[in-house]
């Protein structure tokens, strides 16, 4: 019953010009390339126009604190929009997980060593994570260099981006030797494929699972744009976007 009034309220909304409207995303930096093939798709069934905003996380949500005029937030985390709800900025009713992320350890190393070894004997000058206290992605990397007894040791050759898309960006530059990283980053350029073919997919019991939540944020309650694509994300096809692209 659930899904089929999912459905019929997507139907209603989507068939209906009167409500055809625009909406603006903000979206985690690790998940903005998937966002825009689900605005695609999206966009080409409906009337509706979204833009999607990207930065991390922690920024996101400053940015909202501060009225940026988002009317969904699709987090990299379930902390942020749990705290957007308790603080008024968000309609808790609307919150659900779209993606369960997954981290790697991925090295340019031409050496002998597996990347697990790589990355336990440190065998790199320079390591990138996303910021910590910014991003989730980050948090799940520092985590797991902490569980591995890593962190003190590798602190110091650590380059840290602003997002996990500009750590991504000095391990795929060479200004890093080694990263970690969200899976779903494998599969979006050929660069990277090959990049990721010496890779270790980080057990999740080294991290707090990386659970990605959406919200419809309070701007957005009264824009149907907004409300159908957060339906549409709960779709199989779109569900079935999320998980080509690397997410559980």
């Amino acid at each position: 019953m659930y899904k089929y009034l999912i459905s019929l309220i997507f139907y209603i909304f989507c068939s209906n010009p009167t409500f055809a409207q625009d909406a603006r995303l903000a979206v985690a930096s690790n998940f903005v390339n998937t966002a825009q093939v689900l605005v695609l798709k999206f966009s080409a069934q409906t009337p509706y126009k979204l833009s999607v905003s990207s930065a991390s996380t922690g920024k996101l949500y400053a940015q909202i604190r501060q009225a940026a005029p988002f009317d969904v937030l699709l987090s990299a985390d379930r902390q942020t929009p749990e705290r957007l709800v308790i603080e008024g900025l968000a309609l808790e009713q609307t919150l659900f997980d779209y993606a369960r992320g997954r981290l790697v350890f991925v090295t340019q190393s031409s050496g002998t060593f597996a990347a697990e070894q790589v990355l336990r004997q440190t065998e790199f000058k320079k390591l990138a994570i996303a910021n910590p206290d910014l991003a989730p992605y980050g948090l799940a990397a520092k985590q797991t260099l902490e569980a591995l007894g890593l962190f003190a040791k590798v602190q110091a050759r650590l380059v840290m981006g602003e997002n996990i898309g500009q750590a991504a960006h000095f391990v795929f530059s060479g200004n890093a030797e080694a990263g970690l990283l969200p899976r779903a980053f494998a599969i979006e350029t050929p660069e990277q494929k090959k990049l990721y073919q010496n890779s270790w997919l980080v057990p999740e019991s080294l991290h707090q699972p990386i659970i990605q939540t959406a919200v419809l944020l309070k701007r957005g309650q009264n824009n149907a744009a907004a409300q159908a694509f957060l339906l549409y994300l709960q779709q199989p096809e779109a569900q079935g976007i999320i998980a080509s692209h690397g997410y559980n």
